[in-house]
């Protein structure tokens, strides 16, 4: 039985805490696999981006926003993202790791990505706080797990208890 080598894999990223694991993981499954790297992060609630829960991880402190209404416009959020994207990028220490911003729903963004740049397999992290959502895996790994036709690789990122 031949099997498909696995060349390229796209990491989804949101803000989240957990997504330095999220990044961590994929990026020790894709090296393994000695497979090209993509970050993502996609866009999809520019409110997030400038209310008093935006949750700034890996160095991305509020003193690299000095006034919310600089994070106003698709312009700043992209900038931001594609901080937040090379923050990782550094972290992982590879200059070859490729970074993608996107601007969308969550779920149908990654799945456009995948599909646009041929990726072989797609890595995104479950960290639901709701039980409902627990076992349904969260509504964006679900969407994605029912309408992809690629692996998935999801990195549980909840605290055990």
């Amino acid at each position: 039985m031949k099997t498909k080598q696995m060349k390229k894999v796209l990491i989804a990223l949101d803000y989240d805490p957990t997504a330095k694991k999220v990044a961590e993981a994929g990026f020790s499954m894709a090296k393994a696999m000695d497979a090209e790297v993509v970050l993502l992060h996609v866009i999809s609630d520019p409110v997030y981006y400038s209310s008093v829960e935006y949750s700034p991880i890996m160095g991305l402190s509020n003193s690299l926003i000095p006034d919310p209404a600089m994070v106003e416009g698709a312009g700043k959020q992209k900038e931001l993202s594609r901080l937040f994207l090379d923050k990782i990028k550094k972290h992982l220490d590879d200059e070859a790791i490729r970074t993608l911003v996107m601007e969308g729903d969550f779920a149908e963004s990654i799945l456009l990505s995948a599909k646009n740049m041929h990726a072989d397999a797609i890595v995104l992290g479950s960290h639901s706080h709701k039980w409902l959502e627990n076992i349904l895996l969260g509504s964006v790994t679900e969407k994605v797990l029912h309408q992809t036709t690629i692996p998935l690789f999801i990195v549980p990122t909840k605290k055990r208890d």
